[in-house]
């Protein structure tokens, strides 16, 4: 049996075309992402990642980015919203912080699971500071960094707990750039020992998870002439030093921090220790470029892969309903506020 692409997709819109369905079939990616776009309501959602899974003939992973507030997929009227985390987390006392998240998690994941979705893109395990551009910021979870090691670990159980695996990103830290990696190339000077006394505590916290996603930030301290993603020296530090464990995905591909051509791209990430290629953005020309430069998921990546889908396979989800974990969530912000 041929083995999957080490490569995960978008798709253009709510429903797959003859075209896509076909040249998925051929490309065969490991798995799919969805996005706005994507997403209409429950059903059209179901039979969508219905379609993926049928175009490769296997239960593909089907990933999403559901963090709530401005990152969030699904929406109203059909799906929970919720408030940015880092206000979120502001609003609550110290002692609440960790079982809210983890609630609100599982509530998410409950959500997903529903709709055929068994990969959510967190925790953020990125630190908040004076610096963070503030389209990273409002999506941390604290200033502190063993705290967002222990909210992150919430996050993770209430995916977890939903029936939905979780992603540790974006390794080893969004949160030292002023600048937007959608558009730019941040490159973070501080030395390994600051680095490692604050930003790369979470990641090190969290390493366990099935899955991790790279940043497209050079470290200087890491390797000044490559961004993590393309980065042989830092993909090993995150391995060796950090103890990064789980399969290990780019994150988007096509993303404006990196300027070289789409195939040097995908050559270089892979080349530097990435298990799997992310392309999110669905365009038809630059997937069949992906899927040229792209080679079957073998060796210790394939064994990743697999032992996260085995994991994914033996979970037993909690069936607590939606409404009973946001009343959970509500009684505790209402112990806080009487406790105030």
């Amino acid at each position: 049996m041929a083995k999957p692409s080490a490569m995960i997709f978008g798709c253009r819109r709510g429903q797959l075309s003859a075209a896509e369905a076909q040249f998925f079939r051929e490309a065969d990616p490991w798995g799919f992402i969805l996005f706005g776009r994507n997403i209409e309501c429950p059903d059209q959602l179901r039979r969508l990642t219905g379609s993926l899974r049928e175009s490769v003939g296997r239960a593909a992973p089907i990933l999403i980015d559901q963090e709530g507030g401005r990152v969030a997929r699904m929406g109203a009227p059909h799906w929970t919203e919720w408030d940015n985390a880092l206000p979120f987390v502001e609003t609550l006392p110290k002692k609440a912080r960790v079982k809210a998240m983890r609630l609100r998690y599982h509530a998410i994941a409950q959500e997903l699971r529903a709709c055929g979705i068994d990969v959510n893109c967190a925790p953020m395990a990125d630190l908040a500071g004076p610096n963070t551009h503030p389209q990273i910021r409002h999506r941390c979870y604290s200033t502190d960094p063993v705290e967002v090691a222990a909210l992150g670990r919430a996050v993770a159980e209430g995916l977890c707990a939903g029936g939905v695996m979780p992603v540790l990103k974006h390794a080893p830290g969004h949160g030292r750039t002023p600048l937007d990696s959608h558009v730019d190339l941040p490159v973070v000077s501080a030395d390994r020992d600051s680095l490692e006394a604050t930003d790369f505590v979470p990641f090190a916290a969290l390493a366990d998870l099935p899955f991790a996603m790279t940043s497209h930030i050079v470290f200087s301290a890491l390797d000044p002439d490559w961004p993590v993603t393309l980065s042989a020296a830092a993909i090993r530090y995150l391995r060796g030093t950090l103890g990064i464990g789980g399969l290990m995905m780019t994150d988007d591909i096509a993303m404006g921090a990196l300027k070289m051509p789409l195939e040097q791209r995908v050559t270089g990430a892979l080349a530097a220790g990435c298990d799997v290629v992310l392309h999110c953005n669905g365009d038809a020309a630059e997937m069949e470029l992906v899927a040229a430069h792209t080679p079957e998921l073998a060796g210790a990546a394939a064994d990743r892969a697999q032992a996260a889908l085995n994991q994914r396979d033996r979970m037993t989800p909690d069936e607590v309903s939606i409404p009973n974990i946001l009343e959970q969530l509500r009684t505790l912000q209402t112990e806080v506020n009487h406790a105030r």
